[in-house]
This record gives C-alpha cells, structure tokens and sequence, in this order.
C-alpha cells in the first residue's frame, strides 16, 4: 500500500473514532458565535491585513481536517471549498454544513496534486495546524498552490513551529532532544514528516510564491501542552494550566509553538 493510501485509511478510521470532539454541537456553536476563534490571534490578524472583508472571497483550504477554517471562512462571507484526501472527514464537514444550510464545496483529493480543481480558481488558499507533517513532497503541494491561485492571490499557512519538532513538550519537563532537527522522515507505520523551517519555505519559494511575511507565534494559553487524548485536563486546575506559558516553570514554552508565512503569486 503507498504512504498516501495508508494515510487516506487511517485518517478515515481516525475520523469515526478519536475526532468526533472537534465536531460536538459545543465546537462548532464557538465557530458560528465567533469565527475568529478558529484561528490563532496572530493568524487571523494577517488574514485580516490581507482581507479585510472577506466577502466573496473564493477560498481554498487544502487538508481541511476538522474544517473549522472552512466553517469560519464561510460565517466570514467567503466562497469556501473544502479539499481533504480523507472521505470521512469531508462526509462529516458536509453533514455539519447541511445541517447549518452552509453553501461550502467539499472535494476529496490529493493537497499534492489538487487534480479536480481549476487553476487560477481562487483568491486566498489557506492550510492550517497539521498539514505538513503529513506531506511527503512539499515541492508538489506549493506548486499545486500556486497553480489554483489567481495572479496576485494570496497563500497562507499556520503550523507547529518547526523549533518544536526536536523536543518533547510535555509540560515543565526539561527539553530532552527526541531527534536532530536535519532528521525529517519518514517516521511511523503512517508515515509522517518533521519538517524544518528551510524546507517548507525553500519550497514556498520554488513553487514561485514570493514570501511576504512570516511570524513566529507563542501557544494563546497553557493548554497548548495538556494532551487532550487523556483525561488530563479534568485532574488540572486554572492555574496550574496558565503556569504552562511560564518558561521558568514549564521549559518549553520558551521555544516559539506555532507559525505562520504569507505568499503572494
């Protein structure tokens, strides 16, 4: 089986068993009464910079995941189109949108190929937390990128900050080195990538995307490092939450936890 079929299948299993809680009826009403949640504060400041109104806007959103971009970009006025390899995911995105009576196209394909989609389609692609670790070949996505945008469009991404991939980030443990930061995969029977910061924008910049800005962004609060995959988060008061964004407390938090770069075509 290819990586990306292996990939496909075990985001379509994951969707029906450890995903559902980003698409509680609880998490989606935070997206419908304040869209700007869906972002981080830093994030959604450039997205705000590049679109003041995004009325109309033709959006893309490749990888879409828990699609609560692509929720948030259409509560925005945007004309969204949802892409994931994973069918699953974008069955349950759909459901959600039918429900709400929210006009968003949901296609299912590659992000390193985007086969179905028109070039020179749409005015902004975003790709939120998440996606590159599972891209093998970021030449191909930025590529694919820049091909769907208009001239002049916008590209913008949000991810781990690729400084956090050599540690582990369990809270107020000191920093132990897990890999050398050149190590970047594959790792795992699901193959996944850690990615460095001249490996994604060498690519941007191959793809002939012209890099604008970029922003090094700490977590908005402790929860950042409390694994939600656990029944941790019930045993943790209030402040031993907030005393996470402490670096003389908790070591990690030190090191800058999110990114995000704009490209221009």
């Amino acid at each position: 089986m290819s990586s990306v079929n292996k990939i496909k299948e075990s985001w379509n299993e994951w969707s029906d068993t450890w995903y559902p809680k980003y698409r509680t009826e609880e998490a989606i009403a935070r997206i419908i009464a304040a869209p700007a949640s869906a972002f981080h504060p830093g994030t959604f400041a450039m997205i705000r910079e590049a679109f003041p109104d995004l009325l109309g806007t033709r959006v893309l959103v490749p990888s879409s995941g828990d699609n609560h971009a692509v929720f948030a970009f259409h509560l925005m006025g945007a004309k969204v189109t949802s892409c994931d390899i994973s069918e699953k995911q974008l069955e349950y995105a759909s459901n959600i949108a039918d429900k709400h009576g929210w006009d968003i196209e949901f296609v299912c394909e590659d992000t390193m190929t985007l086969a179905q989609l028109p070039s020179e389609e749409y005015d902004f692609v975003y790709t939120s937390n998440g996606v590159h670790v599972w891209i093998h070949d970021l030449a191909a996505m930025y590529t694919q990128v820049n091909r769907v945008l208009k001239k002049n469009g916008i590209y913008m991404m949000y991810d781990i900050h690729p400084f956090m991939r050599p540690f582990g980030i369990k809270a107020k443990e000191a920093l132990i080195v897990q890999k050398p930061y050149d190590l970047t995969g594959p790792f795992g029977e699901v193959p996944t990538f850690k990615w460095r910061m001249q490996d994604i924008v060498n690519a941007i910049i191959s793809s002939l995307l012209s890099v604008e800005r970029l922003e090094e962004m700490y977590a908005e609060d402790g929860w950042f490092w409390v694994d939600d995959s656990t029944n941790e988060e019930e045993l943790l008061t209030a402040e031993e939450v907030e005393s996470y964004t402490d670096w003389h407390q908790n070591p990690s938090a030190a090191i800058p936890q999110w990114l995000s770069i704009k490209a221009i075509k």
